[in-house]
């Protein structure tokens, strides 16, 4: 069975290199003039970006240029200009949304290939053939279709790459196109600035009815008393907090239909972050292309990066009180919280540990590396003067902890619950 591509977020080099160590086989990065995140993003300098596309081609993998903005009319003057030199350093393709845009690239690099983002909200087969019409090579599909649209569209367009996110954070909006933080902050979404105002603290009040039925009132955690009116319909209302998105239970089905990638959201994440989320996808791909049932022990593993509770969003719209009860479980089980870096392997001191959150002795941590993972008990940790403690408190400090560990790169989970069928199972990543 063809396996689909594990595609990455890149907000910086380290994110880069640690995608692809953990089995990503590309990643994608924009600068931030043209691309929906100007915060927190290395690649707004050249050089940086030279290395980060030199880097993936090395490796032998593939590296997206995202220039998804919806420009008003001073960016699309500055288009050309501004991309000329970065199409010189032969990115494998590029991301984009504005037809002008796509127009533009194709009149002046006809090679150049074009990837459509989720930003265009394809929803069916024949907004596709329209772009493949126009010269776009890969669909990135809307996050609003279910598995059966999904390859209903595949079915439609065989001729055509299709992408789908599996795993991030969803838009309180159609895939993107949203206004909210336009409206609190004079900061745009469709140009980059989005604040998340859909994840602010909200209280809701009543408020008088009308005609249209029961009215609600809606205040912001740092705006008090500046009540706004919210309106819900039969979807449901727009302006509150979604959970994030973690597909992993459907890999297997998105490889049966024969999709060319998926795709893993937050580019403006941890390094940590990626290298959870690229070798837990990475298992499943191998395990789906191999003819494996899926290893619902990937469930917890993900359960332990930062997130607002997990949906699988549109995929499978209504899941029976049993399945949820089976993906609660796991989800559960073996929960862990990320608690430090690798720094250096010395085989007298020990392990060398940026911590991140605190760890002690007695801990059972798991030890996250590119070619599988490790539990182990702390049973000893140093200070840099070589003294014994008990405790790592928190950010801020570096220990030494005798632990099994091959490479630098590699981070430390501390379990916080959790049956043993989680803390003892290794993460083989094959292929990779």
């Amino acid at each position: 069975m063809k396996k689909p591509e594990l595609l990455a977020p890149a907000g910086s080099l380290a994110m880069l290199k640690t995608a692809f160590e953990f089995g990503a086989d590309a990643v994608y990065a924009g600068q931030p003039r043209y691309s929906l995140r100007v915060r927190n993003n290395d690649f707004g300098d050249i050089n940086v970006l030279a290395e980060g596309i030199n880097h993936a081609h090395e490796l032998g993998k593939q590296f997206y240029l995202v220039s998804n903005v919806l420009p008003h009319g001073g960016k699309v003057r500055t288009f050309i200009k501004d991309i000329s030199p970065v199409i010189e350093l032969k990115p494998d393709a590029l991301i984009m949304s504005d037809p002008g845009l796509i127009m533009m690239v194709r009149e002046n690099w006809p090679d150049m290939p074009i990837h459509l983002s989720v930003q265009s909200n394809t929803v069916n087969g024949a907004a596709a053939r329209f772009w493949h019409k126009v010269g776009v090579t890969r669909i990135i599909l809307s996050r609003e279709l279910s598995l059966d649209e999904i390859d209903a569209v595949r079915q439609d367009c065989p001729e055509m790459e299709l992408e789908v996110f599996v795993h991030g954070a969803l838009c309180i909006a159609y895939s993107g196109r949203c206004l909210l933080s336009g409206y609190f902050n004079h900061r745009d979404p469709n140009q980059g600035a989005c604040t998340n105002s859909c994840r602010w603290d909200y209280k809701i009040y009543p408020g008088s009815e009308d005609a249209t039925g029961d009215i609600y009132l809606l205040e912001e955690g740092n705006r008090p008393d500046a009540l706004m009116p919210i309106e819900e319909d039969m979807h449901g209302t727009y302006i509150l907090n979604s959970k994030d998105l973690r597909a992993i239970e459907h890999i297997e089905k998105l490889t049966a239909m024969g999709i060319d990638s998926v795709k893993i959201e937050g580019r403006t994440k941890s390094p940590y972050y990626v290298a959870r989320t690229c070798q837990s996808y990475r298992a499943a791909i191998e395990d789906a292309a191999a003819g494996r049932p899926f290893n619902p022990v990937l469930l917890g593993h993900l359960e332990g990066l930062a997130n607002r509770g997990y949906t699988d969003g549109f995929y499978q719209r209504h899941h029976d009180n049993e399945y949820q009860n089976y993906l609660k479980g796991f989800s559960i089980s073996g929960r862990s919280i990320y608690v430090g870096n690798v720094l250096e392997v010395d085989p007298v001191k020990g392990v060398k540990i940026e911590v991140k959150n605190r760890f002690a002795v007695g801990d059972k941590v798991e030890v996250i590396e590119p070619n599988g993972n490790t539990d182990c008990v702390i049973e000893e940790l140093w200070n840099l003067n070589g003294e014994p403690i008990k405790v790592a408190p928190g950010a801020g400090h570096t220990v030494y902890a005798k632990i099994p560990c091959q490479t630098n790169a590699a981070y430390i989970a501390r379990y916080i619950q959790g049956d043993p069928r989680s803390k003892l199972e290794k993460i083989s990543v094959l292929e990779v």
